[in-house]
């Protein structure tokens, strides 16, 4: 398997992923509640983090502003803005028994706990297992392992965008669910292929 250069992946067809129907905004305890008892029921689940990128020199973001988890069938997207209305979410990202896979996961696991004092636990790194998968030396990260596993190219469009906002707009949804989405995807082809 080899790395793909930008010019290759940039003729690929466009990764379309999960649809907006499978993906679910949480806003509400309710809601919460739902997702988090789904999500219990999975022993590893893709997942990623989005902030509000910063412009101007020296200054901090105060991100994370949207939390991704994902399922085979389902993505849930938690806005952080409505934290007091899913803080069981850290039972999820804290249980040792349920792994969790993304690509730049040293971060998210730096703002987490930062914002939250959550410690997210059991988790895969998912730029170095790809690495190690397909003997390339340099990094990959998600866009990459998508032209490499499945030949597409994954849109990163909306990955400047204002992830403090809410409503999030459909292409933010979507892009947003297709990172954890495709980290989970990506495992799963790792461990097929590696039988």
């Amino acid at each position: 398997m080899e790395r793909p250069t930008k010019e290759q992946i940039r003729d690929l067809p466009i990764y379309e992923g999960i649809s907006l129907e499978n993906i679910i905004v949480v806003t509400n305890e309710a809601d919460s509640i739902s997702a988090i008892a789904e999500l219990k029921t999975h022993s590893c689940l893709g997942f990623d983090t989005e902030s509000k990128p910063c412009f101007v020199k020296g200054e901090v973001s105060d991100g994370p502003h949207l939390i991704q988890i994902a399922t085979k069938s389902t993505v849930f997207l938690f806005p952080t803005k409505f934290y007091e209305n899913f803080t069981a979410i850290a039972e999820i990202l804290s249980d040792p028994t349920i792994r969790k896979v993304g690509f730049g996961l040293k971060e998210d696991k730096k703002i987490l706990f930062r914002k939250f004092g959550i410690k997210l636990v059991n988790t895969e790194e998912l730029s170095s297992k790809v690495m190690r998968f397909a003997h390339v030396k340099q990094r990959v990260g998600a866009r990459v392992a998508v032209a490499m596993f499945f030949n597409q190219r994954l849109s990163k469009s909306a990955q400047q965008s204002n992830w403090s906002i809410f409503p999030l707009h459909d292409h933010q949804k979507r892009y947003a669910a297709n990172d954890a989405h495709t980290a989970l995807l990506i495992e799963l082809e790792i461990e097929r292929l590696g039988h």
